[in-house]
């Protein structure tokens, strides 16, 4: 039911009145005034019905005392008696719109325990009544005196278990001891020694205590959501680790049977080499022996031409007038001697063995630098750590000697005896990898060192004293171990790769440009952070001082 703004033709004020939808006793419980449900009905001589507000104001205007409806003038201003049967009427459809206005239980909500029929939404209980009321049947609490004193709180469900069974009073303490509701009576008898509060207090701090616990409980449902997602992560890199792999296999593979056709293709060719130069050979041969045949076959003629002459003279003129008998090869020399094809294949095979070895071990360092450079870091250098003969670029990644000592801050992270730096970064734990340019020097050092190592004294650098390093200088290219292992060179170096794995104590170093594994220094034992570790060494009047330049980071697929 609403109210509309409406203008009335009696008294020119405008005025609101209920909107009818369908009902016909609307209208007729309508003020002809106000155009509101009767209040406190009264009717005139006449028989029409108004509120007696309305019309005692209306008369109050007025000179002449007439019915607003009919116009009927009356000669003294008459006394309205109370319509005591539209009263009830009016009062009755009052509280059926009221009742109508009101809303419906929902599901979740709380029902009026006094509705028949079709419940309406409660909007408060009495704890005292133990009943819930919609708004029209909770107007006796707002109206009569007694009812007014009980205690109304917010709608509740299930009243009756909010009392104490044992003293039918309510619960609205909480024993702290027991961890139960109790009301005001137990506390007087079984809880008397016990802590209690409020039920309110009680729930404030439940409540907090349950927010904490949402907390974590979203805490640790975000924990498993990452873990979730890392394991997706992990299953993505492992099928690009798998597509990688296959696709190096691949070419690895393709590579070995290229060599293996090549070998078949050297073979084939060898042999049918050897075979057409025997063919060549017997060609030969047979067309000389043909050549001698037909000049034979022409002396057989002449002489048996001159075998059927009778003649002696004759004859013996012929005779002598025969050509000696043409040069011939040594019959017991025409041979063709066919090829021997012993050893022949296993001389091919030794020569492909060694193509494969050379071919395996290139492709084996070649995937293997492509699987250690995704484990690049990006690193800088430490000027704290840097000798004061060094020179740092600007940016962290060059160092070269200066020749002339700086005068520095000395601290316990700086080398004051050998010519050396380390990186800000250290690494405690997986795998990490760098390469560091080495072009155009005659002298450096280059590795890994860790945290505790003797930055002041002069030491051998072994991996005892905490040093994994490869060091290039007029003897060649040496990994400074016990034993010290000389490697080969086979030109010169451009570019270094140091790969460790922390957890598998292995550090390996790689000719970058020739995609070459030089050395790996395996079952070292860390315990503490590594750093990179650079060495320039000396100036030495200008030929090494171009500097070790730390890579930038590589592309890989």
């Amino acid at each position: 039911m609403k109210r509309i703004l409406e203008k009335n033709s009696l008294t020119g004020r405008t005025t609101t009145r209920m909107a009818s939808s369908t009902s016909w006793s609307e209208e007729n419980f309508s003020c002809s005034i106000c155009l509101d449900v009767f209040s406190s009905p009264v009717s005139t001589p006449c028989g029409h019905n108004f509120c007696r507000t309305c019309i005692t104001k209306f008369w109050d205007e007025q000179v002449r005392y007439k019915c607003p409806v009919c116009n009927k003038v009356f000669d003294t201003r008459p006394d309205p008696q109370v319509n005591i049967l539209l009263s009830e009427l009016a009062s009755q459809f009052r509280t059926t719109v009221r009742v109508k206005e009101q809303p419906c239980v929902e599901p979740a909500e709380v029902p009026c325990d006094v509705c028949t029929g079709t419940q309406l939404k409660a909007v408060k209980s009495c704890l005292v009544c133990l009943v819930s009321f919609c708004q029209t049947h909770l107007e006796p609490h707002e109206r009569i005196a007694v009812l007014k004193k009980h205690r109304l709180v917010e709608p509740m469900d299930r009243l009756e278990d909010r009392m104490c069974k044992e003293h039918d009073r309510l619960l609205e303490l909480f024993c702290k001891t027991e961890q139960v509701c109790v009301c005001q009576s137990c506390t007087e008898g079984d809880h008397r020694s016990h802590p209690v509060v409020p039920l309110k207090e009680e729930y404030e701090m439940k409540m907090a205590q349950l927010g904490k616990m949402e907390a974590e409980v979203q805490q640790m449902i975000q924990e498993r959501q990452n873990n979730i997602q890392e394991i997706k992560d992990t299953v993505k890199r492992s099928k690009t680790d798998a597509d990688r792999e296959i696709a190096n296999g691949v070419q690895v593979l393709t590579a070995l049977m290229r060599c293996i056709e090549k070998c078949q293709d050297d073979l084939n060719q060898m042999v049918k080499e050897r075979l057409k130069s025997t063919e060549k050979q017997a060609e030969d041969l047979i067309k000389e022996l043909e050549q001698e045949i037909e000049v034979l076959a022409n002396r057989s003629s002449e002489v048996k031409q001159l075998s059927h002459t009778k003649d002696h003279l004759h004859f013996l003129q012929a005779f002598r007038s025969l050509k000696d008998p043409p040069p011939t090869r040594d019959r017991k020399t025409v041979e063709v001697r066919p090829p021997s094809y012993v050893g022949t294949l296993r001389r091919s095979l030794d020569q492909l063995e060694e193509t494969l070895n050379m071919e395996l071990k290139k492709l084996r360092d070649d995937v293997e630098l492509k699987r250690v450079q995704q484990y690049e870091v990006d690193v800088t250098l430490d000027p704290d750590t840097a000798h004061p003969r060094l020179i740092l670029s600007e940016d962290g990644k060059q160092v070269h000697g200066g020749g002339v000592a700086k005068k520095l801050p000395d601290n316990p992270k700086r080398f004051t005896y050998y010519i050396c730096v380390l990186t800000r970064q250290s690494f405690s734990s997986g795998r990490f990898y760098f390469e560091v340019q080495v072009k155009d020097k005659t002298e450096w050092y280059l590795g890994v060192a860790r945290a505790s190592i003797n930055r002041k004294d002069g030491i051998k650098w072994t991996p005892k004293t905490g040093y994994w390093t490869l060091t290039y200088d007029k003897d060649g290219l040496v990994f400074r171990g016990k034993p010290a292992a000389r490697l080969p060179l086979r030109a010169e170096l451009q570019k270094v790769g140091v790969f460790v794995d922390y957890d598998e104590g292995l550090v390996s170093f790689y000719d970058v440009e020739a995609r070459v594994h030089l050395y790996s220094a395996t079952g070292c034992t860390f315990r503490e952070p590594l750093y990179p570790f650079l060495c320039p060494c000396g100036h030495d009047g200008g030929k090494n001082s171009a500097p070790l330049i730390i890579s930038p980071e590589i592309q890989t697929d």
